[in-house]
């Protein structure tokens, strides 16, 4: 288990506890704790409704051309804007931080 923060749109911190043994990610974890992310394609890197910004220092796996293609399509993109469907939770994100990002409405 680690633990990540997730800030959400109303700049509200919410610690969470996530597991690194069932291949979960960061979108995952938000919708088991009933975060305002709605993952509407699944994870799979197909829509940007699980956009968020990585917070802390951590290195991620660098972003695939999908991710990368969807970001681009995205509303309030910035340098260190992510997918949360493409961050995989690991023992080395032990207190990662991220804030969701705006939605487009």
């Amino acid at each position: 288990m680690i633990k990540i923060k997730v800030i959400d749109r109303e700049d509200q911190v919410h610690e969470l506890e996530a597991p690194t043994d069932m291949n979960m990610n960061v979108m995952e974890i938000c919708k088991a704790y009933e975060l305002p992310v709605e993952g509407t394609c699944g994870g799979m890197a197909l829509c940007a409704s699980c956009h968020c910004y990585v917070l802390s220092d951590h290195e991620l796996k660098e972003a695939s051309d999908d991710e990368e293609d969807m970001l681009d399509q995205a509303f309030f993109v910035e340098d260190n804007s992510r997918l949360g469907c493409q961050i995989r939770l690991a023992d080395d994100l032990e207190g990662l931080t991220i804030k969701l990002a705006p939605q487009s409405d």
